[in-house]
Formats: structure tokens, C-alpha cells, sequence
């Protein structure tokens, strides 16, 4: 028992904690672990929701949803409204229990310091794999993610690992998840990096792809899937092949935003019509259902949909009307509370897209080379860049998926293109928009969780020095020597705030001639110009610039307006930089 416990003591929480926060071999370790768990995970949601498919479709075994032969079946109308009950069942009791919004790995990484829950991530996994399982138009990527996001804060957690450490193995779950479902290791390390993590160190590097690599290598060898793409017999990039590219980018952008807004349009009709939420989902369910009777490919997330139209040669006008049809279905699915995402409703819409782009673009630029399928391979990157973001991470998609570097370098060109029209003109991704839609100011994954932290009720003294706005100025002068302070707070007699008194000002101005049984209206400034207690370093020091005040007085709210105290320019700078400059260095591991 002796040697065992000896055997065993590099194992205990406390030395396993030692060694992940002191070594960087010990994050690569922990990102391993993160790794492996995220492509299990991927493997288990993936079996799960293939198996549904089967269940309720009856599709084959080697069949995928979206390209099955179910025209006529009744099962592709009704499945759909089935699953928005299941949902809206689901969502009915987890309202009476939960009442606080689930955060997603995004928000988790810029405002909770690489927190999420566990227990919140299996609920919206099971929420994903109920839409995608019974045909909703929605991927189970936001679920891969949001699961293995959360295995790799719960490890942080036990480790006790320091605020960037932490958001860094979120990030490693993420990659995992993506490199998994897409067999594409360069893909999920570039989607931590640009949409999780919200920045690349060298210290971030490792772990991440090594995370990326055993992800997907634990996927593959349990599950043994793979996205690939045939582009077939192409020779090389022309110049002449990167002006119809970017004009594609141009063209995705402007659809990516549209679609975007579509989504939110429908997400606030449902919120503001009288249908309860849980009735939201069925009704959406009955939408999907009479689309999916005119085309089953706008089922599920599409992957058979995709790999069917890229290797046959569609007409022009099916393109069009199935592009139009899977728009409708993924926006509704989303609007109506169906639980997923559109990172592989993009790659499809923008495969689409490139093959109805490609009728116009043979005609326009005859000195092009490039074939439906390579056109198609664009508009799938350029698409989903201008929708979920992240430039390198679809670039790398088109590489892995092609095995083509030429074509890779044209897909780069255009998702550019794409990600710059998306960022000049309207400014978000699909979740950064949807964040903007509840009042929050997130970008990005950058960690702006700790400027919220270091609040101006936090900074402020509350030994405040006040003094009735009706007192004489002989009283005041009684009250307020020259140099025992340098400004007071006039309050009216219900003790709100009225304005700020500069003492000196007060003795350079007051003279004998003025009398000095005047009053101190002359002497407020600053009346409207006030800070509140939830007011970031960030928001003050911008209020402090707008007033060229270097103090400011803080009150409760903006109705009371009771005096809570103080904050000065100088004391809140020299906090909000010490704070940036330690934020910089516990990055770079000087910590």
C-alpha cells in the first residue's frame, strides 16, 4: 500500500496543480487531456445524432440526412414539429429552474475569465442534439464546442489555473471540438486562436494544436469520419482567377449581413409576439417541416446536401431555390429556439453560393480558369467568414478539406476580402451581433472581463467632503480653509448631488467688493457631469477626458443622484494601467 500511494503521489490535485500552473509542459499535458475529452465528445454527439436520424428517417446506415431520398415520407414534415415539442417541453421546465442566460465560450472567455459551466453545457448540448437529431436546419458544432469549451474550464478550474491559463484551455477544448468535427487540426487551432482565445502567443501555441491534433486523432479512430473535398482535375491559379475571387467575397459579405439580420428579424418577432417560448419551437418545427417537403437537403445541418451538389451539376434554379429555402430554414430553426449554429449552414449556403456565382463569373471573366467546384470552395470560406469570423480559421478549412495550396491562396483572397466589407459595413459576426442584441459590448473573445471588474465603485473614496449648495460663501470659507482640500460636493437639502466647488477658485474669485453673504450658485461647475458605481475604468476615463475634469463625484444613479463619493483622473489611470500592464505579463507568463 506504501509503494502505491509513492506510485501515486505525482497524481495528487496538489502536485498536479504545482506542475500545470509553474510549467508549460504541464499546460500541454492538460491541453492533451482537454484534447482527448473533446474528441470523444465530438464522437459521442456525432454517433448520437446520426442515430436519431436513423430512428426517426429510417435512413440507411452509410446515408446522411440532408441527401437521403425522403421526398413524399411523412416523417420529413412531422419530424421537425415533433422536436420543437420535445424542445419546448425541455425549455418549459429549464425556465422554472434556470433563470440565469447560459453562457456560450465566446462570452465566457471576454467577460467570466474562462468560466462556464459543466452542467449548462450538457443542457445546451442535449438541446442541440434534439434540434439537429428530429431535422431542425441547424449544425451541432455550437454543441462539439460548447461541451468541450467546458471540459476544458472545468480542468482550469480544478487546477486552479491563473485567469489567462484558464482561458487558454477553454480555448484548447474549442479547438479540439472543431479540428474533430472537421478533421482538420490547423482549422480548430485557428478557430481558438481567432474566435475563443481572441489572440496567438507563442505560450498559446502548443497546447492549443496539440490539442487540435489529439482531437482529431481520437475522432478519427473511434468514429472514422472525414470532410473532404474533391475539387478534382484543377492546374493552377491565374492572375486572372483573383478578380471574379474577390468579387465573390464582396457578394458573400453582403449575403453573410443579410442573413445575419434575417436571423435577428425572426429571433425578434418570436420575442415579440404573445406565443409563450416553449410554444416558439413547434411552430418553427411546422415552418422547417413544409420546407423540408419541398427540399429534404434544408434538414439538419447538411453535410450530405453539400457533397451532393458539389459532385452533381445542379441547374441554376434549383442552386437559387434551394440556397433561398436552406436561408429560411436555418433562420427560422434559430429565430423560433431551435438550439445550434451556422457554422455548417455557411460552409453550405457559401458552397452554394460560389456554384450560382460560378454561371455568371464563366461569362464575365472568360480568362479565368476556375471550376464550379473551386468557385464553390470560395464562396463556402467567404461565406462563413462573413458569418461566424475568423479569416485564417476558414482559410485553413479550405486547405485541409482540398489538399490544394494554390486554391488555398484565392480562398485567402477572397475571405479578406469578405471579413473586411463584413467589418467596415456592419461590424459583427453572427455572435458578436447577437451579444450586441442583449445590450452587451463584446467584439471578440478578448478578455475585457476584468475592465468590468475594476469598477469605479471599486476606485472611489467615500470619504467625500460635501456642503449645502445654499450656504453662504462666509460660511463656506469657514467651513473650507484654503488648502484643506481641493474640491467639495454641493448637495441640494434632500442631499443630491447639485454640482462641484473648486476651493481655490472660490478664494481667487471672492472679494471684498462681492460681499461675502453671496451664495455659491456662481461656483458649481460640473452639474451634469457625474459617474455611477458600475461605470468601468475604461467608461470613466472617458468621461474624465469629455468633462477635462481631473475629478469627478460618484452618485448611486442618475434619478437619486445621491452623493457616493469620489473618483479622481490620476488615481484611475494609474489602477486601469497597473491592471493592463499585469494582464499583460500573466499573458506572457512573466508571472
Amino acid at each position: 500500500m506504501a509503494r502505491l500511494r509513492h506510485l501515486l503521489k505525482p497524481l495528487e490535485p496538489a502536485r498536479l496543480r504545482a506542475f500545470a500552473r509553474r510549467s508549460e509542459v504541464g499546460l500541454v499535458v492538460a491541453g492533451t487531456l482537454v484534447g482527448a475529452l473533446a474528441g470523444i465528445a465530438v464522437s459521442i454527439m456525432s454517433y448520437l445524432s446520426i442515430s436519431l436520424h436513423r430512428l426517426i428517417f429510417g435512413i440507411a446506415d452509410h446515408e446522411r440526412l440532408s441527401s437521403s431520398d425522403l421526398k413524399g415520407e411523412l416523417s420529413v414534415f412531422m419530424a421537425p414539429i415533433v422536436g420543437g415539442l420535445a424542445l419546448g417541453l425541455l425549455l418549459f421546465f429549464l425556465s422554472r429552474w434556470r433563470k440565469k442566460p447560459m453562457v456560450d465560450p465566446i462570452e465566457a472567455n471576454a467577460l467570466h475569465g474562462g468560466r462556464l459551466s459543466l452542467t449548462d453545457s450538457i443542457i445546451v448540448a442535449v438541446q442541440n442534439l434534439v434540434s439537429n437529431g428530429f431535422g431542425a436546419s441547424v449544425g451541432l458544432e455550437a454543441g462539439y464546442t460548447q461541451v468541450a469549451s467546458a471540459v476544458g474550464s472545468k480542468l482550469g478550474t480544478f487546477l486552479q489555473l491563473r485567469r489567462a491559463d484558464a482561458r487558454l484551455l477553454l480555448g484548447c477544448g474549442a479547438a479540439g471540438a472543431i479540428a474533430a468535427a472537421f478533421n482538420a487540426p490547423l482549422t480548430g487551432a485557428f478557430y481558438a486562436f481567432e474566435l475563443i482565445i481572441g489572440s496567438y502567443t507563442i505560450i498559446s501555441l502548443t497546447p492549443v494544436i496539440v490539442s487540435a491534433l489529439i482531437a482529431n486523432l481520437v475522432a478519427r479512430l473511434l468514429s472514422g469520419d472525414e470532410f473532404v473535398i474533391d475539387i478534382g482535375a484543377f492546374e493552377q491559379v491565374t492572375l486572372a482567377d483573383y478578380p471574379p475571387a474577390i468579387l465573390l467575397g464582396i457578394a458573400a459579405a453582403g449575403v453573410g449581413i443579410l442573413i445575419m439580420q434575417g436571423v435577428s428579424l425572426t429571433e425578434e418577432l418570436a420575442r415579440k409576439s404573445a406565443i409563450p417560448a416553449p410554444l416558439r419551437p413547434p411552430i418553427g418545427g411546422i415552418v422547417v417541416g413544409v420546407l423540408a417537403t419541398v427540399s429534404p437537403q434544408v434538414l439538419s445541418g447538411g453535410h450530405g446536401a453539400m457533397h451532393l451538389n458539389l459532385t452533381n451539376q445542379p441547374t441554376l434554379a434549383m442552386l437559387a431555390g434551394l440556397f433561398l429555402l436552406k436561408s429560411v430554414a436555418s433562420a427560422v430553426s434559430i429565430g423560433s429556439g431551435f438550439r445550434g449554429g451556422l457554422f455548417f449552414a455557411s460552409l453550405f449556403m457559401g458552397a452554394l453560393l460560389g456554384k450560382i456565382f460560378a454561371f455568371g463569373a464563366m461569362l464575365a471573366f472568360p480568362a479565368a480558369t476556375l471550376t464550379p467546384v473551386v468557385y464553390a470552395v470560395v464562396g463556402m470560406s467567404a461565406l462563413a467568414v462573413s458569418i461566424i469570423g475568423g479569416p485564417l480559421t476558414m482559410t485553413f478549412l479550405a486547405l485541409e478539406i482540398t489538399g490544394d495550396f494554390p486554391i488555398t491562396v484565392l480562398v485567402l483572397a477572397a475571405v479578406i476580402t469578405s471579413s473586411f466589407v463584413t467589418r467596415t459595413t456592419f461590424g459583427y459576426s453572427f455572435a458578436t451581433w447577437r451579444f450586441h442584441l442583449r445590450g452587451e459590448s463584446i467584439r471578440s473573445a478578448h478578455d475585457v472581463g476584468w475592465i468590468r471588474n475594476l469598477t469605479v465603485g471599486r476606485l472611489m473614496r467615500a470619504d467625500v467632503r460635501t456642503v449645502p449648495a445654499n450656504r453662504s460663501l462666509a460660511d463656506f470659507k469657514r467651513d473650507f480653509p484654503l488648502g484643506s482640500t481641493q474640491r467639495v460636493v454641493a448637495v441640494n437639502e434632500d442631499n443630491r448631488y447639485v454640482g462641484m466647488i473648486l476651493v481655490p477658485e472660490v478664494y481667487a474669485s471672492a472679494t471684498e467688493e462681492n460681499g461675502e453673504d453671496q451664495g455659491l450658485e456662481s461656483f458649481i461647475k460640473l452639474k451634469n457631469d457625474i459617474l455611477l458605481p458600475t461605470m468601468n475604468a475604461k467608461q470613466a476615463a472617458a468621461l474624465f477626458d469629455k468633462s477635462e475634469s481631473d475629478a469627478l463625484a460618484v452618485v448611486n444613479n442618475m434619478i437619486e443622484r445621491r452623493v457616493a463619493g469620489l473618483l479622481t483622473e490620476s488615481y484611475t489611470l494609474r489602477r486601469y494601467s497597473e491592471e493592463l500592464d499585469r494582464r499583460r505579463r500573466e499573458a506572457s507568463g512573466e508571472l
